[in-house]
């Protein structure tokens, strides 16, 4: 039973990428709960991004990723790096990163890292600084503070893998995840965060996801993915690109469809790949979900299970954006 209450959902970026294509950050979010917070996501600009929205090291408590394309862990490294020990307001205490294993659908899975490989290179190829900082700054040695697990997915007696699973669980927030659809990459994860005040579902990157409609019932905020293949299409892009955009991701209008089956009461739109106008996707989503739209910018801050986290994303909606 939960023993905390005050949730917020910040979105630290929401930019889909490698490329960049304006101003927003790339993908990160935090869950905030009672001044702890959990990160899903370190896209690029997610060290300035958590900085600027207050978040310190010595308050996170676990970390995310969805799946490993590299705008979804490519600034992992450096957010370690900024956000540990005592001189910079980093954690001293043990944090947990989870993510995908390896892909055992590629027939080189075996050869490339999953999440606790990746843990393990990153500390191997900043082993220099690390080494210095411990010694000349008196920091922890990081490799006794970082804990990587490459989530395990349970099988059902039928061998298929099971569709919601719990991942981790604290006195907090039971954090569940679903596996969704985004080929060629396996595994790719949603990730729904339960609290005292309610829930926060994120989609990651997927297309349409009976799973993810199972996973994000009754959810007080979707955050979901969406992507313009009108942008790439008339940009000339080439037609291998656009069907990886149309297999692997989510239209606002299919975005819609998600929030609306699964009786999300509040769509967040993110991972914006293309480019359109916030109207633009608002309206699209709209046309197939019947609750509120927000097309999220960088820094925004939802609160969770209040009736004014509708307005509250709307007023923020107007603030400056956090930096890159």
């Amino acid at each position: 039973m939960f023993t905390h209450s005050n949730t917020q959902l910040i979105t630290l970026g929401t930019a889909a990428g490698p490329a960049i294509r304006g101003n927003e950050n790339g993908m990160a979010s935090a869950v905030v709960v009672d001044g702890k917070h959990y990160l899903v996501d370190f896209g690029l600009g997610c060290v300035r991004a958590a900085h600027s929205a207050g978040l310190r090291g010595q308050d996170l408590v676990a970390g995310f990723i969805t799946h490993l394309h590299s705008d979804h862990v490519g600034e992992l490294p450096a957010y370690l790096m900024w956000n540990w020990g005592e001189p910079v307001d980093g954690f001293t205490e043990p944090v947990s990163i989870f993510g995908p294993g390896q892909d055992k659908n590629r027939t080189d899975g075996a050869e490339l890292a999953g999440t606790e490989q990746m843990l393990t290179c990153i500390l191997e190829a900043f082993s220099y600084d690390l080494s210095i900082r411990v010694t000349d700054e008196a920091r922890p040695p990081m490799s006794s503070l970082i804990s990587a697990h490459d989530i395990d997915i349970p099988v059902l007696p039928d061998g298929s893998g099971s569709t919601c699973f719990t991942v981790y669980e604290d006195d907090r927030v039971r954090v569940s995840a679903a596996l969704v659809d985004h080929p060629p990459v396996f595994p790719a994860f949603a990730f729904r965060f339960d609290t005292a005040d309610g829930s926060v579902t994120f989609s990651g990157d997927t297309a349409e996801s009976t799973a993810l409609i199972e996973l994000a019932q009754d959810t007080d905020i979707l955050v979901h993915e969406a992507v313009n293949l009108d942008f790439f299409t008339a940009a000339g892009f080439d037609p291998t690109f656009i069907n990886h955009q149309r297999m692997s991701h989510t239209s606002p209008e299919g975005a819609g469809r998600v929030a609306e089956a699964s009786g999300a009461q509040h769509l967040v739109l993110s991972h914006l790949a293309g480019v359109a106008t916030q109207q633009e996707w608002q309206a699209r989503a709209q046309s197939t979900y019947s609750g509120p739209v927000t097309v999220a910018t960088s820094g925004q801050t939802f609160t969770v299970g209040t009736p004014t986290a509708a307005t509250e994303a709307v007023l923020k909606s107007n603030e400056v954006p956090v930096e890159a």
